[in-house]
C-alpha cells in the first residue's frame, strides 16, 4: 500500500491542528473534528489563487518529494 503525504494545516472554524492528504490542496475539505468547510492551502500555494493549479501542484510536488526522502531516511 503505498504512503501517503501529508501536510499540517489549522482549522479555521476550531484552530485544531489537522493532517491535510496533499492530493486535497486547493480543495474543499470538512474538518473532522468541528465539521467546519474550508479549502486545504499549505505554504506559499495557501496565498495563491485557486485559478492558479500550478503553484499548487508544484507544492503538492515538493510535499511528496519530501515524504519520499523521509521515507528513504527511515529504511
Amino acid at each position: 500500500m503505498p504512503e501517503m503525504a501529508y501536510f499540517i494545516q489549522e482549522c479555521p472554524t476550531c484552530g485544531r491542528t489537522l493532517h491535510v492528504r496533499v492530493e486535497y490542496l486547493g480543495k474543499k475539505v470538512v474538518c473532522q473534528h468541528c465539521g467546519g468547510r474550508f479549502v486545504a492551502c499549505d505554504g506559499p500555494a495557501g496565498r495563491a489563487s485557486l485559478s492558479d493549479s500550478g503553484l499548487l501542484m508544484k507544492r503538492a510536488s515538493e510535499l511528496i518529494q519530501q515524504a519520499e526522502e523521509r521515507k528513504h531516511r527511515t529504511h
